[in-house]
């Protein structure tokens, strides 16, 4: 906020908005909560015996008061069945993203025979398939096949991604996902398609976190890897990222504000939870 980095966890944000509720005392006629990325979603279920914190948060804001909850691009959006009685909205960003491709990539062809949409794992399948399908594309899909025998940082260790679909060769390609954590698959993904004889590589998701793998992405787009990441400003972007030649900032701010506006006015949001209408009429413009 005002150039200077925020450097507040995850965990001391949650507990600023409970503060927040706290302080409104009852006074309010209705609490809605907006979360821009949801609050520990990718700890939407158990593994082994890890614990449920984002059914949990959950729960803790509805026992608050709190009766509607917006997110962009949930990780798990089912964790919401932790909610049952209280609203629960994930919107996407798949118009924005497409719409700043199309407008900032001139040698990008929306066409069958150039492009391809890739998953890269079974999470990301349904995301892709809604891409490629808005899209009129094919779409292909990389598993990961795991070492179970050993554990590297709380996870089974990748041993390799295996791809499954139509060829590659000689088409662009876009791997989406909703985050960029390491960026280690992504990366891994990149090199198997450049490998197959991949065009140009663009890659687009709602978070770009970057846990780690800055200097590779530099590496990688230097070698003519990877062309482009185009990310929403739905997290913290540093200033670095906006500097990169790699990196496309999607703006997502009037959305937030149209759905802060709907809200406010007990407006419909049904125009803003589906947007492949207004993705369908902005491609046949651009023609």
């Amino acid at each position: 906020m005002f150039g200077t980095e925020n450097r507040m966890s995850p965990d001391d944000h949650f507990q600023d908005i409970k503060r927040m509720i706290s302080a409104i005392a009852g006074k309010a006629r209705r609490i809605s909560v907006i979360m821009p990325m949801l609050y520990e979603g990718r700890q939407d279920k158990r593994n082994s015996r890890e614990s449920l914190d984002c059914a949990m948060a959950l729960q803790e804001l509805e026992n608050l008061g709190v009766e509607n909850i917006f997110t962009f691009d949930a990780h798990e959006t089912r964790v919401q069945n932790a909610i049952p009685l209280i609203g629960f909205e994930s919107l996407h960003s798949t118009y924005q993203i497409i719409k700043s491709m199309v407008e900032t990539q001139n040698e990008l062809q929306v066409d069958k025979s150039k492009l391809l949409v890739i998953s890269p794992d079974t999470g990301a399948m349904d995301r892709a398939i809604y891409y490629a399908s808005v899209l009129g594309l094919d779409v292909g899909l990389f598993y990961k096949r795991r070492d179970y025998k050993k554990i590297v940082n709380g996870k089974n260790p990748i041993i390799q991604h295996e791809y499954m679909g139509s060829k590659v060769a000689g088409k662009d390609v876009l791997i989406v996902d909703d985050m960029i954590a390491s960026g280690e698959s992504v990366f891994d993904i990149a090199r198997e398609l450049k490998q197959k004889d991949a065009e140009n590589i663009y890659v687009a998701v709602s978070f770009a976190l970057f846990t780690e793998g800055i200097d590779k992405m530099d590496e990688y787009y230097k070698k003519g890897i990877i062309k482009k990441l185009f990310s929403t400003n739905l997290t913290y972007i540093p200033e670095k990222f906006k500097q990169a030649d790699w990196f496309q900032e999607v703006d997502m701010s009037q959305l937030i504000a149209t759905l802060i506006d709907k809200v406010n006015y007990d407006d419909s949001i049904s125009p803003l939870l589906d947007a492949t209408d207004k993705i369908k009429k902005f491609l046949q413009k651009k023609g």
